[in-house]
């Protein structure tokens, strides 16, 4: 199809374009969290912002590496209106006219400091694109597992209300039999309701939940509300955080690759140049200039020279200023630069050492609400409705384990969740870790 495409006539390309692009992206019935990251990469502001700010430094390198140009003059003197300019040709009038051209030499290097400047000024725009993109794929990430979360938070709800609902209307049997007070099965519909309220407000939290991933990703309403691929992440092993993690070899190796270390340590350079090419400014640059000039003689005016040439040499003389005030904004802005750096690095490991231990803290928490807390929870739930089936546990009781269970159920979600959204900040906060996520 592409192919056929360029042998049609270019007024037909227009109906073909779309058949490409329907051919390169499917249509996907689901969202993984690396396809959401795809499109946001694609589609989000902030990184386009970043992108054409790169572009325009890209453009200053240019501009930096460029030589001056040279100056022409074309100039016209000795008219003298009493005496005229005689007769003939106009070559032939009695004016003095030169041709000159003047071209500026830097010296000390300053083209060369320039361009390094610029260079490494593009370099630190190119850093912070990366480092838009890290902060876009973490935000991406922590979205899709609340919204991921908010869907379970919404599932387990919907469960409990329609397990009081069925409790309900059992009860009401057993109350027009006479097996049942009038005040429990009061009790039950309050439980249902609440029960009811609560699902209600998980299925408002999962609507924002998917509109806030939806603003990220630049997705529209439908696309919004197609269901989530992935699961949740496996947990890594404590070896890992110990070998990869701040008390590792490798982190201080780390925390030099990171985009954000990276465009400060560019910027550095960037200063170092700009104070380079300050001091550089004390180098005097001359101009050089040559010059033809054309003056006939004429019977009224024998003053003429005929053709002539000549050559000039200007120097600046630092008689009054020596660039002082340039010199000293440039180290100001060096040491800027390096206390930048600095904070940059500082920051950065703070981030990396506080990833590791949300990610050892929330593991711990959820292992061990997975291993002993929820198995019993859900054991002694089930135990509680089955003696209540038979008639061997009072409503008030089988109503404080299934509040129990459900708690104990929305904290296992809400461990995993912060489990998952602590290992992404973590992954995006140590570059060398190269973790896969898997779904258990």
């Amino acid at each position: 199809m592409f192919m056929k495409c360029f042998r049609w006539p270019a007024a037909l390309l227009p109906l073909c374009l779309p058949l490409i692009l329907h051919a390169q992206t499917p249509p996907a019935d689901s969202l993984g969290l690396e396809q959401l990251q795809r499109i946001a990469l694609e589609r989000n502001h902030d990184v386009r912002v970043s992108a054409l700010a790169e572009e325009s430094a890209a453009a200053a390198v240019t501009s930096a590496a460029a030589a001056p140009n040279p100056m022409l003059t074309l100039q016209t003197m000795n008219i003298n209106p009493g005496l005229g300019v005689g007769a003939g040709s106009l070559r032939s009038k009695t004016v003095d006219s030169s041709v000159r051209i003047d071209q500026l030499l830097e010296r000390g290097g300053k083209r060369g400091l320039r361009r390094d400047g610029a260079q490494h000024q593009e370099e630190g725009a190119r850093e912070d694109v990366r480092e838009a993109r890290r902060q876009l794929r973490l935000a991406v990430s922590q979205a899709y597992y609340d919204a991921l979360a908010a869907g379970e938070r919404q599932a387990i709800l919907g469960e409990t209300a329609q397990l009081y609902q069925r409790t309900v209307d059992v009860a009401q049997t057993q109350r027009k039999a006479g097996d049942l007070s009038p005040a429990d099965v009061a009790r039950l519909q309050v439980e249902a309701l609440r029960a009811s309220n609560d699902a209600l407000q998980a299925r408002s939290e999962v609507a924002r939940a998917r509109q806030a991933l939806a603003l990220l990703t630049g997705m529209d309403s439908r696309q919004a509300q197609l269901p989530l691929a992935d699961g949740w992440p496996a947990m890594v092993a404590a070896g890992t955080l110990a070998q990869d993690g701040p008390a590792g070899a490798g982190s201080d190796a780390a925390i030099a690759r990171r985009p954000d270390v990276m465009a400060a340590q560019a910027r550095v350079a960037a200063a170092a140049s700009a104070h380079k090419l300050a001091l550089a400014a004390r180098t005097r640059d001359v101009s050089v200039g040559v010059q033809a000039e054309h003056y006939p003689a004429s019977a009224g005016n024998p003053q003429g020279s005929g053709n002539s040439f000549g050559i000039s040499l200007q120097v600046p003389l630092f008689l009054r200023y020596q660039y002082d005030g340039e010199i000293r904004s440039a180290q100001a802005a060096l040491d800027l630069a390096q206390e930048n750096l600095e904070q940059a690095r500082i920051v950065a490991r703070a981030e990396l050492e506080r990833a590791a231990l949300d990610v050892r803290s929330n593991g711990e928490r959820l292992q061990r609400i997975d291993d002993s807390l929820l198995p019993a929870a859900r054991k002694s739930a089930q135990a509680a409705e089955f003696a209540y089936q038979h008639g061997a546990l009072p409503i008030a009781d089988v109503l404080d384990v299934r509040r129990s269970y459900r708690a104990v159920q929305l904290d296992a979600l809400a461990a995993r969740n912060d489990y998952a959204k602590a290992l992404a900040a973590w992954q995006a906060s140590f570059p060398s870790a190269s973790l896969e996520r898997t779904t258990p």
